[in-house]
């Protein structure tokens, strides 16, 4: 306990800048090792705090998890809403195709943070499921704004397969060559609306 007065005193007496130390950790482990393999201790070893600190913080690990996925999630959608374009829904979808293309390319890239962590938790009733399944009905909501938009028939259907398309493109760019994906997929979201639109 002596050992973490300065810690937390000099840096932020709320401890905010501690817990987003934390959680600046478990972003990269947990991104690059998968939650599961990346325990507590590695965590507060990275962060260079004690447990004690740790748990001051995040009772479990699995708050912890909860905390890193609400983060992404918001970081995420700030993103979405930031390439939307008013009016022009099929060049909101090419932006959209263009920043999953680009973050393909990165260096570390692991795929979709969202897919992984729901293939770590198989119990729909885990916490971590319900911030997973949370954020991708509000990203299939985007695309079903954006399909109705665009006009679209049936906008839930056409979010439907625009959402898998783009699970797919994430997929593809850890898998496959991340150059391509940008193209690709600006492709394929242009046919499901143009499929998904009646002609006039």
């Amino acid at each position: 306990m002596h050992g973490e007065a300065p810690e937390v005193v000099t840096r932020n007496p709320s401890g905010s800048a501690t817990r987003a130390r934390i959680l600046d950790a478990a972003n990269e482990l947990f991104y690059a090792n998968g939650i599961r393999a990346t325990s507590a201790d590695r965590i507060i070893e990275q962060v260079g705090i004690t447990k004690v600190t740790f748990y001051r913080h995040f009772r479990t690990k699995g708050d912890l998890v909860v905390a890193y996925l609400e983060r992404m999630a918001a970081a995420e959608r700030g993103w979405i809403q930031g390439v939307r374009r008013k009016g022009d829904p099929v060049g909101s979808l090419h932006a959209l195709a263009a920043d999953i293309g680009f973050a393909s390319c990165r260096p570390g890239f692991r795929g979709c943070s969202f897919i992984n962590a729901a293939a770590e938790f198989s119990d729909p009733d885990d916490p971590v499921r319900k911030v997973v399944d949370a954020h991708r009905r509000w990203m299939l909501g985007q695309f079903a704004e954006l399909a109705a938009e665009a006009g679209a028939e049936d906008a839930d259907a056409a979010a439907r397969q625009l959402m898998i398309l783009r699970d797919g493109a994430m997929v593809n760019g850890y898998l496959s060559d991340p150059t391509s994906v940008a193209d690709s997929l600006k492709a394929a979201f242009t046919s499901v609306i143009t499929a998904s639109t009646p002609t006039r």
